[in-house]
């Protein structure tokens, strides 16, 4: 495991300032976590960068891949409607031979969660602490990236499209490819001949007697399967998948409005232009979110964001696939855009998820100190 040099504490020191100035708690999470969590909350994508730990007969976990999730649910334990949590510790994810990446590092970070509200101040509050934070480590080549998960769900929502479709299409979008697959599916009429007869079998069970008969065919095959979810879970996932190929299909038409939209990345404000001459005339809340977007840009600018050579990318996505709103990026020209500064966003919809009861407005954001400085970053 390749280790993330040393980072000089008064260098430390000086990016802790901007997250302590948000008066947060405090918080750690342990450093094994379900496997399960992760996968579920990323998808199989994410396996390979994880390091699995199983004990002789024990259930699989990991290294700690992520704080939002745990902390996330070490909130909805309390039973508490609101809480900000400060963290600051050591992550664990497997890069490729070839990147020469850290695969164990540090992360300093926030989460909020809130009452339900008004959300742009807490949005603009978290971007300017990426940014701020970010700026700590002397670095001369950032750039701001900018995005917002819900604007892709207000432009299917006008597309007039079956309530089914729609929801497959909203989910997909955190799934590069499954996403791809239902845009190549485009004009597809009646069922894949893809979807067999397992997938009708185990449609036809309950739950449990669906993971009973999986089961019973590893064992027929002698298969030995591994992963973090039961055989009901993964039955029910085939099941779901067999649904998607079985339901009704993009037109070429939705599918190249689609495509379209995913392919906005300009400056902010030419950015919402194109967004707003896209937006289908039946998406009144494309057009309303895309005014709020403006007045946020401007102010952003006033509060010394670097808006004006900024980046909105209508795609910019992460490895988890829980953002469900406004997202960013912290990016430095010499890493690349694989290795931001900085990351964060708006996961509303997570902690009902995770089983939380209290509806509640959620935001986070981290930055890893080895790519700030960059005399150290790797």
């Amino acid at each position: 495991m390749r280790v993330e040099p040393p980072i000089p504490a008064d260098r430390l020191a000086a990016l802790r300032v901007p997250f302590a100035a948000m008066g947060a708690q405090p918080m750690d999470t342990a450093i094994l976590q379900p496997l399960s969590l992760m996968l579920d909350l990323a998808g199989e994508a994410l396996r390979a960068r994880l390091f699995i730990v199983q004990a002789e007969g024990g259930p699989e976990a990991c290294l700690r891949a992520d704080y939002t999730a745990p902390i996330a649910k070490a909130h909805i334990e309390r039973g508490e409607p609101a809480g900000t949590y400060l963290y600051e510790g050591k992550v664990f994810r497997a890069a490729p031979d070839q990147s020469h990446q850290a695969e164990e590092f540090l992360q300093i970070g926030v989460e909020c969660f809130g009452s339900v509200g008004p959300t742009a101040e807490a949005d603009f509050d978290m971007i300017m602490l990426g940014w701020r934070a970010a700026l700590t480590g002397g670095r001369r080549d950032l750039s701001l990236w900018l995005g917002d998960v819900s604007l892709f769900a207000a432009f299917v929502d006008g597309l007039d499209l079956s309530p089914g479709l729609s929801a497959r299409i909203k989910r997909a979008a955190a799934r590069p490819r499954l996403l791809q697959a239902e845009l190549d599916r485009a004009g597809a009429k009646g069922a894949d001949p893809s979807t067999g007869g397992l997938v009708q079998v185990l449609a036809g069970l309950t739950p449990d007697a669906a993971g009973a008969a999986l089961e019973d065919i590893w064992a027929l095959a002698g298969i030995q399967p591994v992963g973090g979810r039961t055989p009901a879970e993964i039955a029910q996932r085939l099941i779901q998948q067999g649904e998607s190929h079985a339901a009704p299909a993009l037109t070429k038409d939705q599918a190249a409005a689609v495509s379209a939209f995913l392919a906005v990345q300009a400056g902010p404000w030419d950015a919402m232009d194109a967004i707003a001459g896209l937006a289908p005339k039946s998406a009144m809340g494309l057009q309303t979110a895309v005014e709020a977007w403006r007045a946020q840009l401007d102010r952003l600018a006033a509060a010394g964001a670097p808006v004006a050579c900024a980046t909105f990318s209508t795609a910019l996505g992460h490895a988890f696939d829980y953002y469900d709103g406004v997202t960013f990026e912290v990016r430095s020209e010499s890493l690349g855009p694989d290795a931001p500064v900085a990351v964060g966003g708006r996961y509303d919809g997570l902690l009902s998820r995770l089983g939380g009861t209290h509806q509640a407005c959620a935001i986070g954001c981290m930055v890893r100190p080895g790519r700030a400085f960059e005399q150290v970053a790797v």
